[in-house]
């Protein structure tokens, strides 16, 4: 759906948040701080970039709207010698929504809701209650790609690690996954940035945070 999208799309993950550390479900969470590791990774993509783009890029941004992303864009932004304040927030690009697991930590989940996560993918074996399926993110992400292909230049977009798997896997034709109803690419770990150019993608940056779920 994406082969006449205009421009080159790199996709990142922010980078390691409290949340992450402590083993805590962040999900549509406003706002997790970055951790030192957090602020590190978003460092490293900065450096990634520039060496790839050069400084001051013909580069639009498009964050999350989550402050992690926000806060990882600003590191980052700065090594581009980019305007941070120009960037585009989208509440299409946040993480999937945790509903009444948000906040929730990993280890009392996993005792009172045994089997929820399949390791083997890193995703989810339900939706969270009053919370958010993968179809629900691939038809918001599907929105944002719908609003911005004709849109000319390249993008940078800072996400999150579910939410990016499902961009990730409509932009490049993957196949809908039946057990989790959406495309869904392999996980990265935070702090990664892939290049989309006509439906192809190109890991240019691996970060050195977690992979897989829970996020």
């Amino acid at each position: 759906m994406t082969s006449k999208r205009k421009g080159r799309d790199f996709i990142a993950r922010h980078g390691e948040t409290v949340f992450n550390l402590a083993r805590r479900m962040q999900g549509d969470h406003p706002h997790t701080p970055l951790t030192r590791a957090g602020f590190a990774q978003a460092d490293a993509m900065g450096a990634a970039l520039r060496e790839i783009l050069g400084p001051r890029p013909r580069l639009t941004l498009w964050s999350s709207s989550a402050g992690r992303a926000l806060q990882t864009l600003a590191i980052i932004a700065e090594h581009l010698e980019l305007d941070w304040h120009q960037a585009h927030r989208d509440d299409r690009l946040v993480e999937i929504g945790m509903g009444a697991w948000s906040g929730r930590y990993y280890a009392d989940l996993m005792a009172e809701v045994p089997g929820f996560l399949d390791l083997e993918h890193g995703l989810y074996t339900r939706p969270p209650p009053g919370g958010e399926w993968y179809d629900g993110i691939a038809a918001r992400v599907s929105s944002w790609l719908a609003d911005t292909d004709d849109d000319p230049g390249d993008r940078l977009v800072i996400m999150h690690g579910m939410s990016s798997r499902v961009l990730r896997g409509v932009m490049t034709g993957l196949p809908v996954q039946p057990r989790f109803a959406a495309p869904v690419a392999p996980d990265l770990p935070q702090g990664s940035i892939v290049r989309i150019e006509h439906g192809v993608e190109t890991v240019v940056h691996t970060g050195t945070g977690r992979g897989a779920a829970p996020a």
